[in-house]
């Protein structure tokens, strides 16, 4: 069985990393350069760095700073935010990055995804989905989580997979920052209906939400502030994990 993965997230905004709840008040978390060097010291499995404020600027990813974060870091590395072309895709992986993260332009321009995949393979490609339940069902929203696509979260995820994305960071808009445990409905509807690997992101707030998120069919889980200031230490979530079954990388 392959390893749960554990990957702190950096959300950056004006070169900052932020963090907030449900997407909004933002508050500065550091310098990503330093997180970065310490989580790739404290036993993360990979990390994502996500521009959060690029697309809604219609600006490309600061891509110095994503040569200095890649820099000291060990490990898998993915980034996110303003990429509009394969280009910008070429140029960030040429930039340090191992895998690129595509939401507002994958909606946008669907086409990207199946370009992207077919240039620099699949593996390469992860597809962000910032989901929030309106009514019954979960609804797509694009940049930083401003506007709402129209579409059906479950649907566009079949859908990307088809267009050849290797990977689904799945976000719930309804649960980030709030600290009360990843959407477990959602994760096991779409573990149902996609055979590519998830990334749960979302909610986590304690030891157990990640074993709640990998039991619902996560293959690894995202988490931000929680490692951020501290609140808790990767290899000791990882014991916990191992504990309990999960195959972690120790």
């Amino acid at each position: 069985m392959l390893a749960k993965r554990i990957i702190p997230c950096l959300d950056v905004k004006g070169g900052r990393v932020v963090k907030g709840t449900n997407f909004l008040n933002l508050r500065d978390a550091g310098s990503a350069v330093e997180l970065a060097q310490r989580y790739s010291d404290e036993g993360a499995d990979e990390l994502v760095f996500l521009d959060i404020s690029a697309s809604e600027e219609k600006r490309k990813t600061l891509l110095e700073l994503v040569k200095s974060v890649a820099s000291v870091l060990r490990i898998p590395f993915t980034v996110g935010g303003g990429i509009t072309s394969v280009d910008d895709i070429f140029e960030l992986l040429n930039s340090g990055a191992d895998k690129i993260s595509l939401n507002t332009s994958a909606v946008e321009n669907p086409q990207l995804i199946y370009e992207a995949a077919k240039r620099f393979g699949s593996q390469a490609i992860v597809a962000a989905v910032d989901v929030k339940k309106v009514d019954s069902s979960y609804n797509v929203f694009i940049k930083g989580g401003k506007e709402a696509a129209h579409l059906d979260g479950l649907m566009w995820c079949k859908h990307v997979v088809e267009l050849g994305a290797g990977e689904i960071l799945l976000t719930s808009m309804d649960k980030d920052g709030t600290k009360t445990g990843y959407d477990i409905p959602l994760l096991s509807e779409l573990n149902k209906v996609i055979t590519i690997p998830i990334i749960a992101s979302g909610g986590a707030g304690e030891l157990f939400h990640f074993y709640e998120a990998f039991s619902a069919g996560a293959d690894a889980c995202l988490a931000a502030s929680l490692f951020h200031y501290r609140e808790l230490e990767i290899i000791n979530l990882k014991k916990y994990l191992h504990e309990k079954g999960v195959p972690v990388r120790i």
